[in-house]
Order: C-alpha cells, then sequence, then structure tokens
C-alpha cells in the first residue's frame, strides 16, 4: 500500500507554473530516488509535499489522507519530515540542545542516544554550537533531527550537496543503516550513485514533468536513459 500518493500534481510560485501534472507513489517501508538535472523540480517536489509551496493543484495523499489545503505544521504532524538541503539548524545551541528541541515537538520521540549511536562525531560534538560546526557536521544534525522525531515518512533533499567525499562516504553508511530499519524515505540527489545505492526504485523529472519511472535495476540498465536526463553514463556512474 502506498503510503505517499501524488497524482497530477500542479505547483506554482507566484505566477511561475513549476510543476506540471507530476505523479508518484512510495509504498511503506520504501525508498525511492527523486532524480533529474538542476532545476528539473525535485525539491519543489519535495516542499509541494510538504505544504511549504503555496499553491499546489491535483491529489496528494498521505496514509489515505489529503494534504492539498493543510498547512507546513499540520502536514509535519501526520508523520513527514523534511531534510532540507540548506539544513537549517539552530546556529545558536549546541548539538545536544537542537536534538532536545526536534525531541520535544515529537509525538513519539526516539532516544537521542540512538542519534549518537548513527554519528558518533556528534557525540564528540554534543556540546558545540550549530554554528561551529562543518558543513558535513552540520547535515548529520539536520538528519539526527529528523530521525529523532520518528518520521513516518523523511524526505531528503539533496543531502550530500557540497559534501567532501570521506563526509559522503559517512552518510552512505549511516543511510543504509537506517533504511534497514525499514524507515520510508524520499530522496532527491545530484549523486546518483549514491541515491541508487540507497533506493529500490526511481523517478526521473524533467521541467517539472514525469520523465521516466521504474526500478534501480532497469534504470542501472539504461545508459542512454541516465545520459539524456542524468548527465552521466554507466561507466561514470559505476566509479
Amino acid at each position: 500500500m502506498a503510503i505517499l500518493e501524488m497524482a497530477d500534481v500542479n505547483a506554482f510560485y507566484g505566477n511561475s507554473h513549476v510543476l506540471f501534472d507530476l505523479s508518484l507513489e512510495v509504498e511503506e517501508n520504501e525508498v525511492v530516488a527523486l532524480l533529474g538535472r538542476n532545476g528539473a523540480g525535485k525539491t519543489t517536489t519535495l516542499r509541494s509535499i510538504t505544504g511549504v509551496v503555496p499553491r499546489r493543484e491535483g491529489h496528494i495523499a498521505f496514509r489515505g489522507h489529503e494534504t492539498v489545503g493543510h498547512s507546513v505544521d499540520q502536514i509535519s504532524k501526520m508523520g513527514i519530515k523534511l531534510v532540507p538541503e540548506e539544513r537549517r539548524i539552530f546556529p545558536t545551541l549546541t548539538v545536544h540542545e537542537n536534538l532536545l528541541v526536534a525531541a520535544d515537538t515529537a509525538r513519539d520521540a526516539r532516544p537521542i542516544d540512538e542519534m549518537y549511536g548513527y554519528f558518533p562525531r556528534l557525540d564528540e560534538l554534543r556540546n558545540s554550537q550549530g554554528r561551529n560546526l562543518s558543513g558535513g557536521e552540520q547535515q548529520m544534525l539536520s538528519v539526527a533531527r529528523a530521525l529523532v522525531q520518528r518520521p513516518d515518512l523523511l524526505l531528503l533533499d539533496e543531502p550530500t550537496e557540497g559534501l567532501a567525499p570521506v563526509i559522503v562516504d559517512d552518510l552512505r553508511e549511516v543511510f543504509q543503516d537506517i533504511v534497514q530499519e525499514d524507515v520510508t524515505v524520499l530522496i532527491t540527489e545530484q549523486n546518483v550513485d549514491f541515491a541508487l545505492d540507497l533506493s529500490e526504485r526511481a523517478y526521473i523529472i524533467e521541467k517539472g514533468a514525469n520523465a521516466w519511472e521504474g526500478t534501480v535495476a532497469e534504470l542501472r540498465d539504461q545508459e542512454d536513459l541516465m545520459e539524456e536526463y542524468l548527465s552521466v553514463s554507466v561507466a561514470e556512474e559505476a566509479d
């Protein structure tokens, strides 16, 4: 059964029409990659799901309940958590205080010590203010804040953007552990290899519209498709 359904969704920023009859589904305990070039509409799709985009048309349902017309807070309380590309941690709070704030606003928070188990580096930095963290450490904290709230659906928006390769490898290991716990995830990524390593199915969007959907295995077998829509070849993706 689909936990998330989007059907014929159109989204607008002011007078700008940015999503065009977009449709996708995410099943319970599934990891799905949403791929496309920069500007294809991936972030707008996640923002439409969470209600950040002010004008949406079409059908977006979470566990069978329509979300179009609901506020960002109402949608968050349904169990959808977004880890935004900008991270948005509290810069003047410590790592531990950031996690406490997230836990205090959760329906059924996970123990903060579990987050330190996922991210030992955060345990070392628990008394450091958010503004003093590196980009990779801020991303770890942003993910940990979402996980501590025990989301039913975790939305990851470009989690490896701007990170050093060694940090990307660390995040890959953490996410692989997370998805083995049957967490439902929709991830957008420019790092195609990273996204496909985690995912079971994928959607490709182009100029705000559906261009392709299928399994990760099917996508890996279609070099021409990856070159056309993602500007990568199978050889490059395997490097």
